[in-house]
């Protein structure tokens, strides 16, 4: 191979699920002229950033599954050596797929009380053998990021939470189940992108820390992965100014950040992947095609992901690094395709689901999860009260009546005549941009009735909306329940006496 040839294998380009026959056919050219390594898959080009909450308020796109399945093999098909196939799904394909099965959010995961570890080494592993049956070797995933921000806009739920320990041991964990089911996994953004308040893919995030203090949190779950055998490490588009000389550099193109802190520094041997080069945060400092994905290269990524100038990255890498460079980093990516048994083989047929044992997981875990966070459930007297007419229920935020409301079968009473009410909140969104998409008249309305009547929260929903419904000490009780899963809604019920 030439030295073209050998640096088309670090490009792993975005493809889209939902896209136009001109769009794949691009796609198959760039596999036949370039000889690209990898794929990137995403749902299509609006969602390309966005996760599942956002894509099903706006596309209605039938047979994503089945589409992905028949373009894997036909971009295969189109490559003289076996592409490697990406996908972030940090909770699972159903980040990107509708109708495959959907894992808890890494904070929901954080707060398991038992056996955590183990139970998120499981779902990594459940996530894997989806993927690894779907054609998928590389889950873009999981985040290593120690969310102490929270009002972080880009993180958040995505984080295993704010502490540094517990994100350190259960980001490993999810990695070592998707490595288990015999698939690529990778920490992500290093050097951690918790304690942010700008969204990457809108902006760069500058982290005013000091080495000493990002040592003692960021870079710590890094750190554990890397001491434990971790073999891929994502680099994230945010400026930390102690680690790079005082300058505002994203950490994805830095020099210092990459080679010497990671590799050198930290000891870390294995594969660094960039996170996606189309990012506002880098794409737009170079506005030259093909000068930041050298600019990646030379700062010590191996993958480029989501590169929207690959011919030209090709070419302004080949023009400016050695040989000897570029054999390094090709040596590693065709190694990375040995060890995850990517060879050419038979096309993939369209799995199908277990989709009892995955339900039986799911209560599984929220068993484990769902927790009372302040005050006391009486589990004898609410369906006591329920049976006497004395229990009011409301639920906010919901589109439909909820399995939930099915659960406790309250007669519908007015207000004034019960004596307890539960109020079921239905977070419609699971980032913070406007009050996670709760409405303030509502919230107002919830705040009245907690303070004028004994009121049950129920929280179906990220942790860090809490904050949004004023002083939790005005309910008798508040239940977090995290997400808003059928399974979660029945535990819930269970917890409640019912």
């Amino acid at each position: 191979m030439n030295k073209n040839q050998k640096i088309a294998q670090c490009f792993s380009p975005a493809a889209f699920i939902h896209d136009t026959e001109e769009n794949y056919q691009a796609i198959e050219k760039l596999i036949c002229e370039q000889g690209i390594g990898g794929l990137t898959f995403f749902h299509s080009r609006h969602s390309a950033a966005a996760n599942f909450e956002k894509r099903t308020e706006s596309l209605k796109s039938e047979g994503t599954f089945e589409k992905l399945i028949e373009l894997i093999n036909r971009y295969q098909a189109s490559s003289k050596i076996p592409l490697l196939i990406s996908i972030d799904g940090e909770y699972g394909l159903a980040m990107r797929v509708e109708k495959t099965p959907q894992y808890p959010f890494a904070i929901t995961l954080g707060a398991v009380k038992k056996d955590s570890e183990k139970w998120v080494e499981e779902v990594g592993f459940r996530m894997g053998m989806d993927m690894k049956r779907s054609g998928i070797h590389l889950n873009l995933a999981p985040c290593a990021d120690v969310n102490t921000n929270p009002e972080n806009p880009v993180i958040g739920y995505r984080s295993f939470g704010n502490q540094t320990e517990k994100v350190a041991s259960l980001s490993f964990a999810a990695y070592l189940g998707m490595k288990k089911a015999g698939i690529g996994a990778c920490l992500k953004h290093f050097p951690g992108h918790g304690d942010t308040a700008v969204d990457s893919h809108l902006g760069l995030p500058i982290l005013h820390k000091s080495k000493a203090e990002l040592k003692a949190e960021e870079l710590l779950p890094f750190q554990f992965g890397i001491d434990q055998g971790v073999e891929m490490i994502m680099v994230g588009h945010l400026a930390v100014p102690a680690l790079t000389g005082g300058k505002n550099i994203p950490a994805s193109i830095s020099r210092d950040l990459i080679t010497d802190l990671l590799k050198r520094e930290m000891g870390f041997k294995g594969l660094v992947i960039s996170d996606a080069l189309n990012m506002k945060a880098v794409a737009d400092l170079y506005p030259e095609p093909g000068e930041l994905e050298w600019q990646a290269f030379h700062a010590g990524n191996d993958i480029l992901c989501f590169s929207d100038h690959v011919q030209e990255g090709i070419e302004k890498i080949a023009q400016n690094a050695s040989d000897a460079e570029v054999n390094v980093v090709f040596e590693k990516v065709m190694d990375l395709k040995r060890r995850l048994g990517i060879r050419e083989g038979k096309p993939i047929k369209v799995p199908s689901f277990d989709w009892e044992i995955h339900s039986q997981l799911q209560k599984d875990l929220a068993k484990n999860y769902v927790s009372v966070i302040s005050g006391k459930i009486d589990t004898a007297n609410l369906p006591t009260l329920g049976n006497g007419g004395k229990l009011a229920y409301r639920e906010f935020f919901n589109q439909s009546p909820s399995t939930f409301s099915q659960e406790l079968n309250l007669l519908p009473i007015p207000i004034e005549q019960a004596e307890k009410m539960i109020l079921a909140v239905f977070v419609p969104s699971h980032k913070p941009l406007n009050q996670f998409g709760m409405n303030q008249a509502v919230l107002d309305e919830i705040q009245h009735l907690a303070k004028n009547k004994p009121c049950i929260l129920i929280h179906f929903g990220n942790p860090l909306a809490l904050q949004q419904l004023g002083n939790l000490d005005d309910f008798e009780a508040v239940i977090c329940a995290y997400q808003g899963f059928e399974e979660t809604q029945h535990v819930v019920a269970n917890t409640l006496g019912f």
